[in-house]
């Protein structure tokens, strides 16, 4: 007997069928048989379960009052992602194997969702013992400092893509400049890591790469700098897609992120380039209110969103602004694919990791979401959270009651135990 059978799915390409899943697979699409439990999906957007590849959980010892495992990942399967890749610059960073360990053990504890771990690539880290350690990815790899790591050098950066291509592993790369004084409110930190400057940092790290690597560039603000990535990967969050400077007042800490929002008129263009954009994740970075709240200079850089990254977007699913097969290339398929990963999907033999959106608009309200910094800056706008989640091929959300099923951690391809 089947697990769990998904009657009356609508696929991307128009077709209605039934998913059925065992052993937390896929093993048929077609029609149904008997399962433990049978989900009629008539009134429902179902999609293969969210891959968010740049989370920032933090937890450990130092970071205990702030997003934990627990509750990141709690958010996670709350909008329908199954699977985070955590980002290294923790406290302490994932630059030693003993660190990084760490940071896994930790994970499998708590998380409720599926879960994998970049490694930081600095000089003098130990990147092919951490490759082996398991790490996903290198990087982020910081161009210019933020929130928590600092900037490298292009002649660091040369050297660490160097030996990071030598072992056939992915990188990320934040790519950005920043000149003159820090901002004292939006639009000058605007101005002083501008969109120019993004794009020649682009630019340097394709010269600094040996000749064939492939480069993926996280968080891009503009659509100049996703053309300017090409023919490398490129990510976008829904903040720069949906937020400007002018959501915000001037001096408010809350809009402060690393790249910076952009005018209006800016993000009109990179909503438009939503095609040339690879990979749609969120740079979940859940600060709480009290830190946003010390003055703009000293508020660090910024948002939470890995619980809103998919929910902002079912309605223009729903509208036609979008099509469901966009969407799940962004947040399933290519994000696999960047990192070496079987992605879940609809097809028999892959991971039976879903989420049934209804198809009814709410509101985004912070009271109503379960990442611990306790804000949005999407407070009020228009979102559609999944109902259901599956995850392995078992229902571990529904209606917001939580179950722990069988998350698991994916280690990069380097990992050799």
């Amino acid at each position: 007997m089947l697990d769990i059978l998904l009657r009356n799915v609508r696929l991307p390409d128009g077709r209605t069928t039934d998913i059925a899943m065992a052993d937390g697979l896929v093993v048929h699409a077609g029609a149904g048989a008997r399962a433990v439990e049978i989900i009629d999906c008539s009134a429902f957007l179902v999609l293969p379960g969210a891959v968010d590849m740049h989370v920032h959980m933090r937890g450990g010892a130092r970071e205990s009052r702030k997003e934990d495992w627990g509750t990141g990942s709690r958010a996670a399967l709350a909008g329908g992602v199954t699977l985070v890749v955590d980002q290294p610059n923790t406290d302490p960073p994932l630059t030693t194997v003993e660190a990084l360990r760490a940071r896994v053990r930790e994970a499998e504890r708590d998380s409720l969702c599926h879960f994998a771990v970049n490694a930081g690539a600095v000089p003098g880290a130990p990147l092919r013992d951490l490759f082996r350690e398991g790490a996903m990815a290198f990087g982020e790899i910081f161009l210019a400092p933020s929130t928590g790591a600092g900037g490298i050098t292009a002649g660091e950066m040369g050297g660490l893509l160097a030996e990071i291509h030598a072992l056939g592993a992915p990188v990320t790369i934040h790519a950005e400049e920043v000149k003159g004084v820090p901002g004292t409110d939006l639009a000058s930190h605007g101005m002083s890591r501008p969109a120019e400057g993004e794009i020649r940092a682009i630019r340097k790290a394709q010269e600094l790469a040996p000749r064939g690597m492939r480069l993926h560039f996280c968080h891009l603000s503009t659509a100049g700098a996703v053309d300017a990535s090409a023919p490398h990967t490129s990510e976008v969050t829904p903040h720069h897609l949906l937020l400007s400077q002018e959501d915000f007042p001037a001096g408010d800490p809350r809009g402060k992120v690393n790249p910076p929002l952009r005018s209006s008129a800016e993000r009109v263009k990179l909503l438009a380039a939503w095609d040339r954009a690879r990979v749609l994740a969120s740079d979940h970075a859940p600060h709480t209110r009290e830190e946003k709240g010390a003055g703009f200079t000293r508020a660090p850089s910024g948002m939470p969103g890995v619980e809103t990254l998919v929910p902002l977007f079912i309605p223009k699913v729903l509208s036609g602004e979008i099509t469901p097969a966009s969407l799940i290339e962004k947040t399933s398929v290519n994000p696999c694919s960047v990192l070496g990963i079987p992605a879940p999907g609809f097809r028999p033999a892959q991971r039976a990791d879903f989420a049934l959106y209804p198809k009814e608009v709410t509101m985004i309200r912070a009271r109503d979401l379960h990442s611990r910094c306790g804000w949005t800056p999407f407070e009020g706008r228009e979102a559609v959270f999944p109902s259901t989640v599956i995850l392995g091929g078992e229902v571990v959300c529904r209606d917001g009651d939580f179950t722990r099923g069988n998350p698991r951690w994916f280690p990069g391809r380097g990992y050799h135990p």
